[in-house]
């Protein structure tokens, strides 16, 4: 057995035996066949960004002991339903009885018949050899797979409205960035200065964000936009 008890559903961090965890308050996380347990609030966290749950909190709970978690794994095999019994090989099988031979003065009536004649093979023509494209699509069940089609993507208010998410016109083109703190940043991020049309292009951006965030939050039925909903930025 292993020298810990088990690890992180996200991270993969090692809890140990009697350690602090936490847990998902839904049911269906916690079942013994499919158990997500959780080092710390932030892998609990992540979890929940992938899971979707309408309303779902973190639960502080101790991880059994050693001695603890090997009786629970030994009732688990012990419920579990034993495997079904493979049918028996034909070579296992008790041979069957052979009849006994017929005397060589008394022949059978099958014997002494007329042999019978084979059967005619038809020959096999093109025609009748390799089924026709015709033939093979109406040979198909009527439950086969519907015809797939493709189309383009559909724009962020057409996608939104499929999500039920109603968008308003925005007239108004503000600036959504702090210009002095972005030019500071870049200033001493690489000692380069930064053109006043870089403000607008990252408005544009952080609209694009905040579109996706809502149509994220319409996706669980919620009329507040959390930081979850955001995209997180790649480094």
């Amino acid at each position: 057995m292993a020298e810990f008890w088990l690890r992180c559903t996200e991270c993969k961090s090692e809890i140990p035996y009697g350690a602090k965890y936490y847990q998902c308050s839904v049911s269906t996380c916690n079942r013994s066949k499919l158990r997500l347990v959780f080092c710390s609030i932030v892998c609990w966290d992540s979890h929940l960004g992938e899971a979707r749950h309408r309303e779902a909190w973190a639960e502080e709970a101790r991880a059994p002991t050693r001695e603890g978690w090997q009786r629970e794994v030994a009732a688990q095999a012990a419920s579990a339903p034993a495997p079904a019994r493979a049918a028996p090989s034909p070579s296992s099988a008790p041979p069957m009885a052979s009849a006994a031979p017929r005397p060589a003065s008394s022949p059978s009536p099958v014997a002494s018949a007329a042999p019978a004649r084979p059967a005619p093979v038809a020959s096999a023509s093109p025609s009748s050899a390799a089924p026709t494209s015709s033939s093979a699509s109406s040979a198909a069940s009527p439950g086969s797979a519907p015809v797939r089609r493709v189309v383009g993507d559909a724009s962020q208010t057409s996608a939104a409205a499929v999500e039920g998410v109603r968008f308003a016109e925005v007239t108004d083109r503000d600036i959504l960035i702090v210009v002095s703190k972005m030019k500071k940043y870049i200033k001493d991020r690489s000692g380069m200065n930064c053109s006043d049309s870089v403000a607008d292009m990252l408005s544009d951006h952080v609209r694009l964000l905040c579109d996706e965030a809502i149509r994220a939050a319409a996706r669980d039925e919620r009329k507040t936009v959390l930081d979850r909903d955001v995209t997180k930025p790649r480094r």
